[in-house]
């Protein structure tokens, strides 16, 4: 038998699991995702890495801004086995959750119930942890809350950045989906409540949380600008202007916090220092930093905030 599945999806991390269920024997009776919106500051709509995914495979699309009276009418009318939700972006309404047969299951990137919430991967590299994976567990009303069915766990390489680590537990959730499915199918899912005294929020990324404080040890800086790579970044003035720092190295220097302490652009933090590999000029293209050098002064003993 196979199960008749409505996927719920919006960024890239999701059209891995979405390409394995396709490529399995369920049936993909709608998909979902978050509408189109402005990108490349504002100037033009983009649609999500799922709804052009969706279109490229003729598969029934919907993008409601809201899971409202409608949507639950359509659902209620498909009648699914199944509702698979990855990176959706939206919370389900309670009414929702009892249409499906066997519910509501959700992947999410971290190991529930730490990090439950919108930003587990950057927090997770931005808290300096050297291991984490994906829960598979059921949706309730309460956020990331619900009984786990499965994990898969990963040990996290230091230099490691949101983007790299997003691709491979994407991959990761897309090998797991199809087995999933089919221990549900079976009546062999074991779910396991989580111990709630435990979790930890990854509350979303604002951009200032992305301003580095060079009062921090280094590696702690290199983690934040790991964590928020490519998003939102972390970044620095100086005289007056924004700098984002893509990718950076430990250097075992210490001088004063902020200072630039050699033509390389080296720049002290509280513990050792952070050698700028890669950076962006806002309003600018990233550069390799001997290429900015060129351009831009940023001299040894002058000081970044």
């Amino acid at each position: 038998m196979s199960q008749k599945i409505v996927f719920m999806g919006t960024p890239d991390f999701s059209v891995p699991t979405l390409t394995s269920l396709i490529n399995s024997d369920h049936k993909i009776l709608a998909v979902y995702s978050q509408p189109a919106s402005k990108a490349n500051r504002g100037q033009k709509i983009m649609p999500s890495s799922v709804e052009i995914f969706a279109k490229e495979n003729s598969l029934n699309l919907r993008t409601p801004k809201n899971l409202n009276d409608i949507e639950f009418d359509f659902l209620r009318k498909l009648n699914p086995d199944l509702v698979i939700v990855i990176a959706y972006g939206k919370i389900i309404p309670k009414k929702f959750l009892d249409l499906p047969k066997n519910g509501f299951i959700n992947i999410h990137a971290s190991l529930l119930p730490k990090w439950r919430g919108a930003a587990p991967i950057q927090r997770t590299i931005m808290n300096m942890e050297n291991e984490t994976g994906i829960s598979i567990m059921k949706i309730v009303e309460e956020l990331d809350a619900g009984p786990i069915m499965q994990q898969e766990r990963i040990k996290i390489d230091k230099n490691v950045n949101t983007l790299s680590l997003s691709k491979t537990l994407s991959k990761l959730a897309s090998k797991s989906i199809v087995d999933v499915i089919n221990k549900i199918e079976n009546g062999n899912a074991k779910f396991e409540d989580q111990k709630h005294d435990q979790a930890t929020y990854a509350k979303k990324i604002s951009k200032l949380e992305g301003k580095i404080d060079w009062k921090e040890n280094a590696e702690k800086v290199i983690a934040k600008i790991n964590g928020l790579n490519p998003k939102p970044g972390a970044w620095f003035i100086f005289n007056n202007e924004r700098y984002k720092v893509w990718q950076a190295d430990v250097v075992n220097i210490d001088s004063e916090p902020g200072k630039i302490i050699n033509n390389d652009l080296t720049i002290a933090c509280n513990s050792k220092a952070v050698k700028i590999l890669e950076i962006q000029k806002e309003g600018k293209n990233k550069q390799f930093v001997q290429d900015f050098l060129l351009g831009n002064k940023m001299e040894q003993g002058e000081f970044v905030s």
